[in-house]
């Protein structure tokens, strides 16, 4: 239904009477015992999420959600659905609405100047939330939340440098990245190649864009299969994926197992993922996937425990890392709990 210029303001007018009356304390079921307060208005958080296109993304935004409700901060929740100028959008909206601070998950690296600009003018604080910006942008921002790409993709390396050591041949690389200009993306494959690059035994053969999707992942699979020629790049054959996601690591499996290609412990085709979701890791209990370098989601606690230093006008970190584990096919993995992604 499109909003008529009326209808439009009306809906700009309810929405600042109830943020008014989240910073009175009134229209909350958590009861005044539970909120925090910046000189006797509740904090209000406008966080800006790119979408929701994969499980682990879904439970970051969870985590998010939950870590704001038991901080007793209200929480303003935009989904970017994979769009940057939605996104900016959206950013643009917790500015008009005066949040005390605003939480960002930037799609990409480029483009923000503008926008933060504005944030920093309207005097509200911005963190900078699980995948990083430019360097440009460094006073633009209050500090940054999240893992390490470049060391995640470091582990990957390291893993088939571990899984190869008692070979002598050439190991054909394919490589799958996430959306280009995305830092998770970008350091991962740099962190990757940084280490690749001390072995002459491996050779990245091909590099493509999944863009974080599992539909994309078996897309690729498909078109590398066309060829007739089984699974390989111009007549080499493919000895080890490196996938910079679960997601698409999940989907090119998809095609190979229907295919009836065998990949994983104890077969020629090594399969190295990042995330850590739970199908990923069931993949490696069965022997299907080699290595899973997990990237942690649960990044909420940290970042509200940074909201409300902001709120007091105390300065944060430049850059706070969550940590994150390994798992690999040689580790006994019949005790890891059950995730929650």
């Amino acid at each position: 239904m499109k909003l008529t210029p009326l209808s439009f303001f009306v809906c700009i007018l309810l929405t600042f009477s109830l943020i008014s009356c989240a910073r009175k304390g009134e229209g909350s079921s958590r009861g005044e015992e539970s909120t925090v307060s910046r000189g006797g208005e509740r904090i209000i958080v406008g966080f800006s999420q790119i979408g929701a296109e994969s499980a682990w993304r879904i439970y970051n935004t969870k985590d998010m959600q939950a870590a704001a409700q038991k901080a007793g901060i209200q929480l303003l929740y935009a989904n970017a659905e994979q769009k940057q100028e939605k996104q900016i959008k959206d950013i643009r909206t917790f500015i008009m609405y005066q949040v005390d601070v605003i939480a960002f998950v930037p799609i990409v690296q480029d483009g923000w100047g503008n926008v933060l600009e504005e944030a920093r003018d309207a005097g509200i604080p911005v963190i900078v939330c699980d995948r990083r910006i430019n360097s440009e942008y460094d006073g633009l921002y209050a500090g940054y939340v999240g893992t390490d790409s470049r060391e995640e993709g470091r582990h990957a390396a390291r893993f088939l440098i571990r899984k190869y050591a008692g070979s002598t041949g050439n190991v054909n690389i394919l490589e799958l990245r996430g959306t280009d200009g995305a830092s998770a993306s970008d350091g991962r494959i740099e962190g990757f190649r940084e280490i690749m690059a001390s072995d002459a035994r491996f050779s990245v053969i091909c590099s493509e864009s999944g863009d974080f999707m599992r539909s994309r992942g078996e897309e690729i699979a498909r078109r590398i299969l066309s060829s007739g020629k089984g699974f390989a790049i111009d007549g080499q054959k493919i000895d080890a994926v490196f996938s910079c996601n679960d997601g698409m690591t999940l989907g090119l499996l998809d095609v190979l197992e229907a295919r009836g290609i065998v990949t994983g412990k104890g077969s020629p085709i090594t399969i190295v993922t990042v995330d850590a979701q739970q199908e990923a890791v069931d993949r490696l209990k069965d022997g299907r996937i080699n290595c899973v370098v997990e990237c942690n989601p649960e990044q909420g606690d940290v970042i509200m425990g940074l909201v409300k230093k902001l709120a007091a006008g105390e300065e944060i970190p430049r850059s706070t890392i969550v940590g994150g584990k390994i798992f690999t096919e040689y580790d006994d993995l019949s005790y890891l709990p059950e995730r929650k992604y």
